[in-house]
Order: structure tokens, then sequence, then C-alpha cells
């Protein structure tokens, strides 16, 4: 995401008109915890244009007939679906960077991949250690 739109340059009362609400509207998704603006110089909120964004979307969820509760929930688990897919990215980034190691090394491409999310080199042939939950992936070398 670009850092210009989580910048916080606008007031309460110009996010309140570029979102097409009442101010105290604003303050009150505050203290709910559906939007949560910078301070600035004590108690002035500062709102960015990230969260104008979110504003409109809370407000058309609202009018969509969401709860605020609902609408809070919505936002927390597209928080958690935002951080599963971050974390993906991570968890791929290595899966290739073991992938790339192990076919250097001409052992083929073998990992497993534990409950835990974590990933460890196996040679060909080896298995995980214990009763775990482990994942074993493999590709055989063509022949």
């Amino acid at each position: 995401m670009n850092n210009d739109r989580l910048r916080p340059i606008f007031v309460i009362s110009m996010a309140a008109e570029l979102a097409d609400m009442h101010p105290q509207t604003l303050r009150q998704y505050d203290r709910l915890g559906l939007v949560s603006p910078s301070r600035q110089g004590g108690k002035q909120r500062r709102y960015s244009e990230r969260d104008v964004d979110l504003l409109r979307e809370i407000q058309q969820l609202s009018k969509d007939g969401v709860s605020l509760e609902g609408i809070r929930r919505i936002m927390v688990l597209e928080n958690q679906v935002a951080g599963l897919r971050s974390r993906v990215g991570e968890l791929s980034k290595e899966v290739f960077a073991l992938r790339s190691a192990h076919q250097a090394a001409g052992l083929g491409r073998v990992f497993a991949a534990g409950s835990t999310g974590d990933v460890v080199s196996l040679a060909r042939g080896q298995r995980p250690r214990g009763r775990s939950q482990a994942v074993v992936v493999w590709k055989p070398r063509s022949k």
C-alpha cells in the first residue's frame, strides 16, 4: 500500500465530509475501535486517506444492514486474512529458496511443513520424526 495513503492529514471535519458522515459518527466509530485515527497535538484526530476509505466501507456495510458489532467482526476477520496472506507469501519465498537449494544440490524437491508453519528440509527418503502432523511434499526426479 502506498505510504502516502497512510499519512494522517485530514482533521475530523474534513474526513467526515469526505466520507459523507457527521463528525460525531466518526467519534463514535473511534470509540468503538472501528477506525483509529492518529492523534496530533494532544487529542486532535487526524485521518488518512486509508481511514476515509475505511469509513466509506463501514458506511456501506451499515447501509447493507450490518450491525456495528458485525462490522467490527468483519474488520477483524479482514485483518486476519491480510496477515495470513502475508504469512503465505513469506512461506512461499522460503519454499522457493529451499527448492532452489535442493535442486542445486541435486536432491530434488523435498521438504516438510509442520503444523506450526515451519519448513524443514529433508533428504530423499527421509521422513519427519515422531507422529507429527507434518505434510511432506516431493516431486520425483525425471528419468
